[in-house]
């Protein structure tokens, strides 16, 4: 049986590049990560696919799947709600795979209440003016979609020490690579290697005087 694999929370202010972080890490291992989709009330964006991209649901449609229970987390961000599926996550974790929640402060520290051991990660531009030009470079939202983010990131700057690590997302193959070095080590982590210790237990009881 596979060793249960990790649940990685990465947050960030809009703008930071999770996406594109989180796509050159599923790159990188195809076979040992996946990320969780997750639902959402706002509307595609031009290029995403539903499944893929999100599971795009109505209000009263994720309002039922709070009712039901099938949300390990769930938030409202900026006038809509996001939410992580419940199942998806622990089937996937049970096979041994590492589990990415691309997902915003509220929900981490959701999650963290949930899942002691999931590991947080803050993904951070440079600076301030960079995440600027960031939002507006993409041409996605508005003006004033763009202020209100800005905004946001303001009120999320205050619960960065709240996570396991910062990783600044300068250039991206070395950021993924940051993260990927921290996956590696929290496999590492005595707490996380229960069988290999017990293993190693029982193969010296042999030896025992």
């Amino acid at each position: 049986m596979a060793d249960r694999g990790l649940l990685i929370v990465i947050s960030g202010f809009a703008g930071s590049g999770k996406g594109t972080v989180v796509k050159q890490i599923l790159a990188d291992r195809p076979d040992r990560c996946s990320l969780s989709t997750s639902v959402t009330t706002r509307l595609p964006r031009p290029g995403e696919e539903e499944g893929v991209s999100y599971f795009f649901r109505t209000k009263e449609e994720f309002e039922r799947m709070i009712r039901d229970d099938e949300l390990i987390e769930y938030a409202r961000y900026v006038s809509n709600y996001y939410g992580t599926p419940k199942a998806w996550v622990e089937q996937k974790m049970k096979e041994g795979v590492d589990v990415i929640l691309e997902i915003e402060i509220q929900g981490a520290m959701n999650i963290k209440k949930m899942y002691p051991d999931a590991v947080l990660i803050f993904l951070m531009p440079p600076g301030a003016d960079e995440l600027k030009k960031r939002l507006v470079g993409r041409g996605t939202e508005d003006a004033a979609t763009v202020r209100a983010r800005l905004a946001r990131a303001c009120e999320e700057a205050e619960g960065i020490e709240k996570y396991d690590y910062l990783v600044v997302n300068d250039e991206v193959e070395t950021c993924a690579g940051k993260i990927e070095m921290i996956a590696d080590a929290e496999r590492l982590k005595t707490g996380r290697q229960d069988q290999l210790i017990r293993r190693m237990r029982q193969g010296l009881e042999k030896f025992r005087a």
